[in-house]
């Protein structure tokens, strides 16, 4: 399926909304009953012979649960100003958040933990996380830093990563639905371009647990020693903003006891 391009303001906002229902597989129906308006009048909006109110636009981004972003060019496209700001992460209104951030990521230590913007660059890390870093490219660490790049790049830590063709998988996974989630090209292209990156491991369609696994584990070469880590992703839970609504928070834990126990001794 196609995906929304990002030109509302130039679009009508009956297709859009049309193409955003069709990319969540909602019927018109269905909608109508969630955002509570008739089945006669959707149809109308999306066909543009009925000019949407601002709360419908903002009604029908919400049950569609369109990104933040998204919902902006949906009232452009409709006549209307922009409702949801972009703050820059340094600027005063963001200082309590900017606190909780860099709580959350020195607690986290001695344990690698990254946050990430919507496109996988890296806004911010602990000190842990130079491990990942070892060996990389320096190319590849200039900024913006994209992860997923760093992670499958061959000069990045690719040549470490010891199960390459199962944590490529589920970075690659992960990636392709925030592609039909949020119907940035911008996934669409990096998708492709992670794709064409060599791995000399077999890289599963599908994650299928073997007998005991209960999650995909990062498996790292480290000073001929091997380290094993799983995460965990957060997001804030009541974003308003598109900055905040677009930030996520990766936090990885070791998965075994030798690990952890090499990650304390480096601190």
């Amino acid at each position: 399926m196609t995906a929304p391009r990002a030109d509302g303001a130039r679009r009508g906002v009956g297709e859009l909304v049309r193409e955003w229902r069709d990319r969540r597989r909602i019927s018109q129906l269905d909608l109508s009953i969630a955002a509570e308006i008739s089945t006669r009048h959707l149809s109308f909006v999306e066909t543009g012979r009925s000019r949407p109110s601002r709360e419908m636009v903002l009604r029908l981004g919400e049950y569609l649960e369109i990104p933040l972003r998204e919902r902006n060019q949906l009232l452009l496209a409709a006549g209307y100003a922009p409702a949801y700001t972009e703050s820059d992460l340094d600027a005063p209104g963001m200082a309590a958040v900017r606190q909780a951030v860099r709580q959350l990521l020195t607690g986290h230590e001695p344990y690698p933990a990254v946050v990430l913007d919507r496109r996988w660059n890296l806004v911010e890390g602990n000190s842990s996380v130079a491990l990942f870093l070892e060996g990389v490219s320096p190319e590849l660490t200039a900024s913006p830093v994209n992860v997923l790049r760093l992670t499958l790049h061959p000069a990045g830590m690719a040549p470490q990563v010891l199960n390459l063709g199962e944590w490529r998988a589920h970075l690659l996974g992960r990636l392709r639905r925030e592609a039909h989630a949020t119907g940035d090209p911008f996934h669409t292209e990096l998708l492709e371009e992670l794709r064409g990156y060599p791995c000399a491991q077999e890289v599963p369609e599908v994650e299928v647990p073997g007998p005991g696994d209960i999650l995909v584990p990062l498996r790292l070469r480290y000073g001929g020693q091997e380290l094993a880590f799983f995460s965990t992703v957060a997001t804030f839970g009541t974003p308003l903003d598109i900055t905040l609504a677009e930030l996520s928070i990766e936090s990885f834990f070791p998965a075994d006891p030798a690990t952890a126990a090499l990650l304390r001794a480096r601190a």
